[in-house]
């Protein structure tokens, strides 16, 4: 009797423990995921996009005139160097200088513009999709030629573009566009129309900036978007120095939040600088021009990552790895065989001297931050 007890004993004693043992392995495989899940959740969620910056597509007469093939016009073999390294970018951008009117208007070159079309569906077929449309020229061919080429860029599929508009409606929108999970708003103003001005009651044609305007657009993009990046027409021509007017509008801008201030219209390039967070290219002078005169003909190319940090909402934007290069547009005494270059596929042939002319003017470009590297 006594042994059938102690066996009943025995017995309970190791149910009680199997149970209790199945009770604290569950509760162990509890914990471990609860942990599991409150650290997943609380990983902070990371985005990154690269954006492409280049300068204006300048055309005057010589450089749509060689495009021309007799039957239509075909910028490709101009611009082809330009393919593998827009490849490598989920955003590119650069100034359309000259208004695409299209030949309906009549083709003219300087002083006052108007393009092919074909050029910017070339230049969209390369990768192109941030395109700047505020500049000194956006009124050369008036109302039509804006009509004309607002309607071209709205059927771009893809492609982002500001500073023309064909109402108040659509100025005042500020949209806000996505790519790889960050939000980014880009914005496009220039000094003024070169004593032109839009017809009363259309102002709203083309972004002729003041401090009111771009501060209250910025105020309106900085709350909308993650990245806020803005296109200036601004500075004095043919000079490599930013004015004191372009230093306290990039000052301005960069304390209104702003990450990213693109510059052009000197037609030559100037430096880049970081003031804060904020990346400021003050000119990328002309991607392609029929300026024939050094520095006319080199222009400057940008590159930046842009990363995105979200911690549960609170999110956190970092540019890195800035880098740059030099471009070249060759022509022929002729004004014909117009193409780009990147210094380094350069040979005296094309420029003599061409490592000599790389360093003067990639000074320039690091006169105001040297830790750029080169290439993009």
């Amino acid at each position: 009797m006594k042994t059938l007890k102690i066996l009943l004993i025995l017995f309970m004693l190791f149910v009680t423990g199997c149970f209790s043992s199945k009770s604290s392995v569950s509760e162990e495989a509890d914990v471990k995921e609860e942990s599991s899940f409150v650290e997943e959740i609380s990983q902070p969620q990371i985005s990154e996009m690269s954006l492409f910056m280049t300068g204006d597509g300048l055309l005057h007469g010589a450089v749509y005139k060689d495009a021309y093939n007799g039957e239509t016009y075909d910028f490709s073999y101009q611009l082809e160097i330009l393919k593998p390294i827009i490849e490598k970018y989920d955003l590119a951008y650069y100034n359309q200088e000259t208004i695409l009117g299209g030949v309906e208007l009549e083709l003219s070159g300087y002083p006052m513009f108007n393009s092919p079309q074909e050029f910017g569906r070339d230049m969209v077929a390369l990768g192109f999709n941030l395109v700047s449309l505020a500049n000194n020229h956006s009124l050369d061919r008036s109302v039509k030629g804006i009509e004309n080429s607002l309607r071209f860029w709205h059927e771009q599929d893809g492609v982002v573009f500001a500073g023309t508009y064909l109402s108040q409606e659509e100025r005042d929108e500020i949209p806000v566009y996505e790519c790889n999970g960050i939000s980014y708003t880009f914005l496009s103003y220039t000094y003024g129309c070169n004593g032109l001005t839009a017809p009363e009651g259309m102002e709203y044609l083309v972004n002729v900036y003041d401090d009111e305007m771009l501060l209250k657009d910025v105020k309106i993009a900085r709350k909308k978007s993650d990245v806020v990046i803005v296109a200036m027409h601004w500075g004095n021509e043919y000079t490599h120095t930013p004015t004191e007017e372009q230093k306290r509008l990039a000052n301005m801008l960069a304390k209104e939040g702003v990450d990213i201030i693109i510059g052009n219209h000197p037609h030559v390039i100037q430096p880049i600088e970081w003031i804060d967070d904020t990346l400021v290219v003050y000119s990328c002078g002309n991607m392609i021009s029929a300026q024939d005169q050094l520095p006319r003909n080199i222009g400057l190319m940008v590159g930046i990552d842009i990363k995105k940090v979200d911690n549960q909402g609170d999110i956190k934007v970092e540019l890195s790895n800035l880098r740059a290069d030099l471009l070249f547009t060759s022509y022929n005494s002729h004004w014909t065989d117009f193409r780009l270059y990147t210094f380094d596929l350069i040979e005296d042939t094309i420029l003599n001297n061409h490592e000599e002319i790389f360093e003067e003017y990639w000074q320039v470009v690091t006169s105001l931050e040297n830790e750029i590297n080169r290439g993009v």
